[in-house]
């Protein structure tokens, strides 16, 4: 037997424990020849040389996700481990800081695929963002949109979705028609909030510096100098969709977010989103990033409620 003392100094230990190290008795398990004892800033581990080395290898792997993307969740930690410690790069520096947000807030891309997102919005005018529920596609590129104001690339952001119903009926809703549209918007505003300090953005939303507005607002502008999110495309039909896309100015930039699996729209209405991907992917200057479950930041439930639906 041998033994070999772990220093993660350049971590935070909570981000290798977990809340009650949860993430630590994760990693146990897929060393289960390794006695592991975790001491503040260092971890003793006892075993086989060859284990030893495998899981210094995995520690390097956890340590050097973190610093690039900022987080390790258990999701990171399960597929460097199925991908035997190979992590994914990235050809450019897209896991710097996108936005200083509120409170001391740092955001950037948390994973690979989102640090995808990040980089082909860098290359290109229109990215289509594919992914589950939780990957961080709408977040993203609310991020996206705000570092492009704040450097000004761009006069405003526009941020729209459809008014689909989910399940409910916008006619129950109390309220003119902008408080009924408002929840179906309200992870736009709070993606916003996170990023933009209130007073500041309270004068972007009355001066129409950020405008959020559903889908059906665009209809007859052209859309120039902005930095444009379609948010929920899945519940857009293909007549909007097309609507949509050709609303675009010679100076702005796209981005189309949607969960293919999550359609609202009524059952004899077909959803516009695929039929516009497979129309429109493969232009130039138009590029399709899919995120799937291993991009999933909500609670550990997440991803397995996903993998659980898309099994079922």
């Amino acid at each position: 037997m041998a033994e070999r003392v772990i220093d993660i100094r350049s971590i935070d230990p909570v981000e290798i424990y977990g809340v009650n190290d949860a993430k630590l008795d994760q990693i146990r398990k897929y060393f289960p020849k390794l006695k592991l004892i975790a001491r503040g800033q260092a971890i003793r581990i006892v075993g086989e040389e060859s284990e030893l080395r495998r899981f210094e290898k995995s520690m390097n792997a956890f340590i050097s996700h973190h610093s690039r993307y900022g987080s390790l969740t258990e999701s990171i930690i399960d597929r460097i481990m199925n991908k035997g410690n190979e992590e994914e790069e990235t050809s450019s520096p897209t896991n710097d800081i996108l936005v200083h947000g509120n409170g001391g807030l740092t955001i950037r891309a948390r994973t690979a695929n989102q640090a995808r997102l990040v980089e082909s919005c860098l290359k290109n005018d229109m990215v289509f963002a594919i992914g589950p529920a939780g990957t961080g596609k709408t977040y993203t590129a609310v991020a996206l949109a705000v570092r492009a104001l704040k450097n000004k690339e761009v006069k405003k952001i526009i941020l729209t979705r459809p008014a689909v119903e989910a399940g409910e009926n916008l006619g129950f809703l109390p309220g003119d028609l902008k408080e009924k549209l408002d929840p179906y918007l309200q992870p736009l505003y709070d993606a916003l909030y996170d990023m933009i300090p209130a007073e500041k953005l309270n004068y972007y939303l009355e001066n129409r510096i950020v405008e959020i507005a559903p889908l059906a607002f665009m209809r007859g502008r052209t859309l120039d100098n902005s930095f444009v999110i379609l948010d929920e495309a899945q519940n857009a039909t293909g007549a909007q969709l097309k609507m949509f896309l050709t609303r675009m100015g010679p100076s702005a930039k796209f981005i189309i977010t949607g969960d293919l699996t999550q359609i609202d729209l009524p059952k004899q209405q077909p959803s516009g989103l695929q039929p516009a991907i497979n129309t429109v992917g493969g232009i130039e200057g138009v590029e399709v990033v899919y995120l799937d479950t291993n991009d999933v930041i909500r609670h550990k439930l997440v991803k397995r409620i996903i993998e659980a639906y898309d099994n079922s």
